[in-house]
Formats: structure tokens, sequence, C-alpha cells
């Protein structure tokens, strides 16, 4: 039986793939393949190599070799319904790198308002300067995301769930309607991944992960992928390559190292992090729990629906309380990390108030900022849960004593 069964389960499909055999040849992983300049036998072969422009083909060192390859067919493999994938520096590149690929000067871009905010920013800046007009919509209200489209509207970015208040819309429905109306539907597919969310399968056509995050799992390197059916990734394919995007294979090598891994991480961070929802829902200073997988929340149904999996990554609210009293709790934190990013191996804490980067909608009802309404983001890691309550116990306390 192939090791690239699509009918094997998932655990066993992330320590399979990528892993052909003309790549690694006798080891377990491929091999780091560096190198600019790839040489022909003789002028023909030269001329040959300008009429193919796919993996598995070596060409010139900016279209990669069997080490970046094999981490493209990896994540390719994982993505139920997508031809190929395409490698970027970043994920912020990856967002940049598949929106320039949809879309020109006089073009309408719907995004959610609940989107990661450098994509906001790229929105705002990059894209506008190119002409580009962004239109903000409320994820969760249809009849908002529906009087947005216009003739010229080509493409959606979507999120899910929404980036710092967590929050699910159904994708499904909204990728169906940006079909109908011609528009390209994108999707920041970073929190759950392709193991938790089968974005191709449920009406996107572009698959996107900042693999910073999971897939790496290492807080050591930075890199993100886009991932489509044949139509959408030979438009990808062009377009990085017109830009010059490009990865190396060091870097591909350490991400490709975090794969076999990931579901196993994947699994042991979600588990924590349900147990700690569960243990900050109880507590009285705090006011909402941001967490899609916490049963009886705003958006769970859909997390039953849609989803396979979760991550470590939720939110709280806490109540009567002041910036001051929230920069106690994260200051007082041992075991959580204060720092941005996600998804790595060690847990990580974040102050956010939404608020001012939010124009279409607010998730949950309330005035972020203020006395009652300041968020705490949370990436939890692999430590033990029972440890990290403890240390958010020991937050707590000194949040009351000022």
């Amino acid at each position: 039986m192939s090791k690239d069964n699509p009918n094997y389960h998932r655990e066993t499909r992330v320590t399979t793939a990528g892993r052909k055999e003309e790549w690694t040849g006798q080891v377990v992983n491929p091999p780091i393949w560096r190198g600019s300049t790839h040489l022909y036998s003789d002028v023909a072969a030269l001329e040959a190599g300008k009429s193919t422009n796919e993996d598995g083909r070596f060409f010139y060192g900016r279209r990669g070799s069997p080490t970046q390859w094999a981490l493209c067919d990896a994540l390719t493999k994982l993505e139920p319904g997508a031809f190929g994938t395409v490698l970027y520096p970043s994920g912020t590149a990856a967002l940049a790198g598949a929106l320039f690929s949809v879309l020109k000067a006089g073009d309408v871009l719907l995004m959610a308002d609940n989107i990661y905010d450098p994509t906001r920013g790229m929105a705002n800046g990059l894209f506008k300067q190119m002409g580009v007009e962004t239109r903000f919509f409320n994820p969760l209200d249809l009849d908002d995301y529906r009087s947005k489209f216009c003739d010229r509207t080509k493409a959606v970015m979507l999120e899910n769930p929404g980036s710092l208040t967590m929050e699910l819309c159904d994708i499904p429905t909204l990728a169906r309607l940006a079909r109908e109306k011609g528009a390209v539907s994108l999707i920041d597919n970073t929190w759950a991944s392709s193991l938790g969310f089968a974005a191709l399968e449920h009406g996107c056509d572009i698959s996107i992960m900042a693999l910073t995050k999971h897939v790496g799992g290492h807080s050591d390197v930075m890199m993100g992928s886009a991932s489509a059916a044949e139509r959408y990734y030979r438009r990808l394919r062009r377009t990085a390559q017109q830009l010059g995007h490009v990865v190396s294979p060091d870097d591909a090598a350490l991400v490709m190292r975090g794969l076999p891994t990931m579901a196993l991480r994947l699994e042991r961070s979600s588990q924590s992090a349900l147990q700690i929802a569960r243990w900050l829902q109880d507590r009285k200073e705090v006011s909402h729990v941001l967490c899609p997988m916490l049963p009886g929340t705003r958006g769970h149904e859909v997390w039953q629906r849609d989803f396979t999996g979760g991550c470590g990554l939720f939110s709280f609210v806490l109540r009567d309380a002041d910036k001051a009293a929230r920069a106690r709790f994260v200051d007082a934190l041992d075991l959580f990390g204060i720092g941005y990013s996600w998804g790595g191996f060690e847990s990580l804490a974040l102050p956010f108030d939404p608020g001012h980067i939010r124009t279409a909608s607010t998730w949950p009802p309330v005035q972020w900022g203020t006395g009652e309404h300041l968020g705490i983001r949370l990436s939890v890691g692999l430590e033990h849960a029972a440890d990290l309550i403890e240390d958010l116990e020991n937050g707590f306390a000194a949040m009351e004593n000022s």
C-alpha cells in the first residue's frame, strides 16, 4: 500500500507525506539541497528546461529543490482538493502573494472585519495604493456580507475563527455566495490547519497558512503557504515567481521536521486549552471566554459541524479590571511568555484591545479597552495543563494586589 494512501488517518498521513523515495533516498527525511545554480548536461537539456515549470524538475534555485518540493508535496497531500502548494518566506508574505494572484487595480476586495491585523494593514496600505478597494464586512451577518458585493468584487478574504476575538463564521455559505458572485474566496486557515479544517472541501478556493505556527511548531522558523486546486495554484505559482518569492532549503527542512508531530501537538494543546478555558469560565475575574471548542459558547455548533480539530489558541475578557491590573496579571506569569506568534511548544500570553481595528462588527458586543472589556489571548503549548492553571492563578492574584 502506498504511503500516500488518502484513506489513512490524518496522524498517519502527516508522518508519511512528502517522503517520496526519489527525494529522500535511503534516509527518513529529505536531505537539505542547497544551491542557486542547477547544472544541465548540454544545451538541449537547458532549452528543454524552459518548457516545464513544476516541482520535481530542476531549473534554477528560485524554483526549489527536493527539500522544498517535499514540503510542498506534503502540504498538498494534507489539503483535500489541492493540486499544489506554494511556499513563501512568511505567513504575511503568503497572504500578500495569494491576494496579488487574484487582484488588480480597480477590483474590490471583501475582507472579514475580524481578520488578522497585518492582513488588514495590507488592504489599507499596499492594496489601496495599487488601486484595490477593500470593503470590510461582519462575517456573522450574511445580509451585511451580501450588501458589500458589486460588479467589481473579485475576491473575499476570510479567517476562521476570527483573529483575537475567536468568533466562528459559516465558511461554506460565505464561500458559496462568493462563487455565485464570481469572486475568489481565500481563507487564512492557520488556526486549525488543514488537519482541523479542510478549507477547499468547505468551498474555499485558496487555503493559506502561516507555517511559522503549528507546522514548524518550534518557534524557530518563518514561512507561509498557499494551497489550491489547479486553476488557482497556477496563478499562485506564477505570481510568486514574478515576485521572486523563495524559501531557503534550511528553513524548509525545519518546517518539514515539525510536520510529523503536528497532529500530536495539536491534540495535546487543544486538550489543555479546553481544560484551561473551562477553568477560566468559572473565574469571577473573567466576563467572557472566547474559545469555539468550548461547549455553550457562540459558534461551538459550527465548530462541531465543520471542524475535525482545533488548537491551543483562544482568548478571554477580564471583568472589572483596568489596564494596569491586566499588565500585573500578564507580568506575573512565568510559564506563559509574553510575545507575538503562537503555535509553538511554549505557551504565550498577549494583552489585546481590538476595538480600534474593527469597523464593521463587534464581538463580543462590548466596548473594547474599557474597564470591563480587556482582552488576553493565550497560546497554550505543551506544558502540563495543571502547571499552566497554577501560573494563571498567580496572575489573578497579582492582578488583585495593586
